[in-house]
């Protein structure tokens, strides 16, 4: 099946599903994708090639490929696509392969997957390695990375209201914009039962280490312990916000006075007027409820 085409036909044996953004990392996605589908053809696999028109139809496109008994979905495209995917492939037993093309690629980082060679992340999908992963539950939803739910949210809600100008110099004018205004958020905090309730900058519910790129906020949390790590900046001066924001690169935030670190199976976040992200989507609006789902998702990894 082409991109754009509808309707699933009945998955033969040994046939993999092939979902890609071709507009993903500025056009990267389709490039990879031609590079990566050669790739799986010539190895033997046959390869269902579908991508939709949104990401509605997608997400359709994804459902039907697991329901009609696909050996594995493949995703094409950034942490976007993969939080697109796992939608699909939560608790089902059907493997998620990915060719990293976007901007971020956090779970391809996670998973030490290459990230600038699509036939060498096709091998790996040819190898059929599998690993067992936990994901992030909020009720029917999932996610792999982080929940941004604090001052990073507020950014990126932002930046994706501007027109102009695109790519990352959008999130950057929108970090200025928002700092210049940005003040402590109130948070009430439910972990595994103890009520917490702090000023903060922001508060991040990691199932993996890192979002946004390399954005390590959730340092050492682990994709397989059945646990949610769950960070708390709490109250600083928009000045020393800014100095701490390069320690998220660096995975030393912890040095932090202001930093906070619990690892829960579940946590409840509110505080008002935020909308939370998850894989660098918009999540819902706080307050949210999310918890461990151990060994929900396999990876070809």
């Amino acid at each position: 099946m082409e991109p754009g085409s509808g309707g699933v036909v009945g998955a033969g044996p040994g046939e993999i599903a092939l979902l890609t953004n071709p507009t993903a990392g500025g056009g990267r996605g389709a490039r990879y994708r031609d590079l990566a589908l050669r790739r799986l053809r010539d190895s033997g696999l046959v390869v269902r090639n579908i991508a939709g028109r949104d990401a509605d139809e997608a997400e359709d496109l994804a459902r039907a490929s697991v329901a009609d008994g696909v050996g594995a979905l493949v995703v094409c495209g950034g942490d976007g696509l993969v939080h697109l995917a796992v939608q699909a492939l939560a608790g089902t037993g059907v493997p998620l392969g990915i060719i990293p093309a976007g901007t971020g690629n956090d779970v391809a980082r996670y998973l030490d997957l290459p990230r600038t060679d699509p036939v060498a992340a096709a091998d790996r999908v040819v190898a059929r390695r599998t690993r067992t992963l936990d994901l992030a539950r909020c009720g029917s939803r999932w996610f792999v990375t982080v929940l941004a739910a604090g001052f990073d949210a507020v950014v990126n809600e932002r930046a994706n209201a501007m027109r102009w100008p695109r790519g990352q110099m959008r999130y950057n004018l929108a970090t200025v914009a928002e700092l210049r205004t940005f003040r402590p958020l109130s948070y009430t905090l439910d972990l595994d039962g103890a009520t917490r309730r702090v000023d903060a900058m922001l508060v991040a519910v990691g199932n993996g280490p890192s979002f946004g790129g390399g954005l390590r906020i959730t340092e050492g949390a682990l994709l397989d312990d059945g646990l949610l790590d769950v960070v708390i900046i709490k109250e600083m001066s928009r000045a020393k916000l800014v100095r701490t924001y390069p320690k998220l690169f660096s995975g030393t935030v912890a040095t932090v006075p202001e930093y906070e670190h619990h690892r829960v199976r579940r946590v409840t976040v509110a505080a008002p007027g935020i909308v939370a992200y998850a894989d660098g989507e918009r999540f819902g609006e706080l307050p949210l409820t999310v918890e461990s789902a151990p060994a929900a998702l396999e990876v070809l990894a």
